[in-house]
Order: C-alpha cells, then structure tokens, then sequence
C-alpha cells in the first residue's frame, strides 16, 4: 500500500490519462504510417515505433499498479507528534550552517525542485518521528549530515 496526499494522487491520475489518452494513440498512429511504408524486416520507423510503444506501455502499467494500491492520505487525521507524511520540516544543515525546508511526501511525489522529499530517503528515513530541537545524523552518498529540526508544520 501507498500512501500520498491527494494532490500527488490527482497529478498521478492526470499523468495516466495523458498517458492513455494523448500518448498511447500519437504512437498507434505512427505504428499504422510506418506499417504503410513496406518491408516492416528493415523498416526503422517501424521498429522505432514498436519500441516507444513498449515503453508506454509499460510505463501505463506501472502507474496502473501504483494507483491500484494508492491510499490518499487525510491531512486532518495526522498527528502531530513529529515528522511524518505529509510534514512540512524545516532544518539547519550544521556542517554548512544552511537552512532548508522540505515536505515530506510518497516516493511517487518526491521532487526536490518542489521542495518534496521522499518518505523513503536516507533524509526522510532519519527524521521521521524526530521532534522540534532534535539532532539527527544522516548518512548519505558524500557522508554524514548532521541536521536540526527548527520546526514542523502539518
């Protein structure tokens, strides 16, 4: 089971229905002109075609099996006893000494550019449940962070 907030479940829907209903037949029209163009043994469009068609196809089916086992998530059922889904947190990086806030969303959601951090981080792993004023050391890629929990927002 998957859980994320209605927003991500409404971005997820509408991306599957681009998928079927805009994506899926552009590359079905292709497939039919480079089927009228011949030989398909040597035909690269063809093969192009069939290929990009696959792709979709998959794609469609995992965002099927993804919305199959959604769960939107009420934010006025949350508690507020720390970081968890669906927590807007802000902590001070103590090596760099920066600031940075993040919601605290489904891996499905994560988007650092939007500010979203997956729940399924090394990030989002340490501070889940951790309190305002807590110190939690992160192991990630380059090394260890040591970030301050400043405050958390539902």
């Amino acid at each position: 089971m998957e859980y994320m907030s209605q927003e991500g479940y409404d971005k997820l829907v509408a991306e599957l229905r681009q998928l079927e209903q805009v994506e899926l037949p552009r590359v079905k029209e292709a497939i039919a002109e480079a089927r009228d163009k011949g030989d398909l043994s040597e035909n690269f469009e063809y093969h192009a075609a069939k290929r990009e068609q696959g792709k979709l196809l998959s794609r469609i089916r995992f965002k099927q099996r993804v919305l199959e086992f959604a769960r939107v998530v009420d934010k006025s059922r949350l508690g507020g006893d720390g970081v968890g889904l669906l927590s807007r947190v802000e902590f001070t990086n103590l090596t760099t000494n920066s600031r940075m806030t993040y919601t605290i969303v489904s891996p499905h959601e994560a988007n650092m550019r939007e500010g979203k951090l997956s729940i399924k981080s090394p990030i989002g792993q340490a501070l889940l449940k951790k309190q305002v004023g807590d110190i939690v050391e992160v192991k990630v890629p380059v090394g260890t962070m040591k970030l301050r929990i400043e405050s958390i927002e539902l």
